[in-house]
């Protein structure tokens, strides 16, 4: 989640938050696995096999936190370097709802502008990432997603390099 032009505090007040979540989340996973585990050691088929279906969701409880914490983590690094290099989309001027939104004309002429940019450096992450923010304000999250964990992967690579 990027937190343009808000201050520190607001910064830490966001991930306190989400700390406080992932600490109340861990405490439930381990509570659904000291159930699945009385289930498991009860000797009774049916509660064997309801035990294994409860650890299932513990496991897959921690495996959506983690990735989750990780999606996070990468967008912020990238939103942190584009803020850096000055290459974040400005929006500043452009119509909003009363709701905040940019209005959707305008959101999809921005998409339109930042689409010709990827059209001729689809390879570029920080073309990649400018798409993912135009798809956001457009309203197209699922491919706001995949355009972001492109230019992720596009910038691991360009580290690695």
């Amino acid at each position: 989640m990027t937190v343009q032009g808000s201050s520190g505090s607001d910064v830490r007040k966001v991930v306190a938050v989400i700390g406080v979540l992932v600490l109340v989340l861990g405490f439930y996973f381990l509570l659904l696995g000291r159930i699945a585990f009385d289930l498991l050691t009860s000797g009774d088929i049916a509660a064997t096999v309801i035990g294994l279906g409860v650890l299932i969701l513990p496991l897959v409880g921690v495996w959506i936190v983690v990735a989750t914490v990780r999606a996070a983590l990468d967008h912020q690094h990238l939103a942190r370097r584009m803020r850096e290099e000055g290459r974040e989309l400005d929006t500043s001027d452009l119509p909003r709802r009363a709701s905040g939104r940019i209005e959707r004309g305008a959101a999809d002429q921005l998409f339109a502008q930042v689409q010709q940019e990827w059209e001729a450096d689809p390879d570029n992450w920080r073309v990649s990432y400018r798409l993912a923010r135009a798809y956001d304000y457009a309203g197209d999250r699922s491919r706001a997603r995949e355009a972001m964990r492109r230019a992720v992967e596009l910038e691991k690579r360009e580290r690695e390099s």
